[in-house]
């Protein structure tokens, strides 16, 4: 489980139909630890010097962007929630609903407004001042309408998250709030 606070920002080391390799910094990643790299949970296989390897299935690479890495790109980095920490964001679970896009980024004085497009079929799963995860970043949604949502983004997450990298067009991993994937659920069956 993960709370959607960036730890850190990595960098793509390599990037093969089967492997992730990531430059974690600073970050104790042991054998074994799950890691969210940009909102996916991924199992580290191998760890040092700051390197941390990670297996990818193919269903991972097609349900998120992870494919799309390039050596040398930015991602966000969470490792898993311990109990007793602080749960400063909301709970994430590294499984990826759906990729959205980036529709377009606009700097509004010291914060920034992104609007996010995505399949109108999660609409549901999407709530006016509810919580959303945005490439691992726990970010809180406004004006949600069919298939987009916008979020404010302070300076502190702007700096500290790979967003401020990010440009319209771009693709991004998107996790919705696991009660409302409860409820849905329950009121489906």
């Amino acid at each position: 489980m993960f709370t959607g606070i960036v730890r850190s920002v990595g960098r793509v080391g390599e990037r093969s139909p089967h492997h992730l390799v990531v430059q974690a910094g600073e970050l104790a990643l042991p054998r074994g630890a799950s890691l969210a790299v940009n909102g996916v949970c991924l199992t580290v296989t191998e760890a040092n010097a700051g390197r941390a390897v990670m297996d990818l299935s193919a269903e991972t690479v097609r349900r998120t962007t992870l494919g799309d890495l390039r050596p040398g790109d930015p991602v966000n980095l969470e490792p898993a929630l311990r109990v007793g920490e602080e749960l400063g964001g909301h709970l994430l679970l590294g499984h990826v609903d759906t990729v959205g896009k980036v529709a377009w980024i606009e700097r509004r004085g010291e914060e920034v407004v992104v609007e996010i497009a995505f399949d109108p079929r999660f609409d549901l799963l999407l709530a006016d001042k509810g919580s959303v995860g945005v490439d691992g970043i726990s970010l809180t949604p406004f004006a949600v309408g069919e298939g987009t949502f916008r979020c404010a983004i302070v300076p502190y997450t702007w700096h500290q998250t790979n967003l401020s990298h990010r440009r319209g067009g771009e693709r991004v991993n998107l996790e919705f709030d696991v009660l409302a994937k409860y409820v849905r659920t329950w009121r489906e069956r």
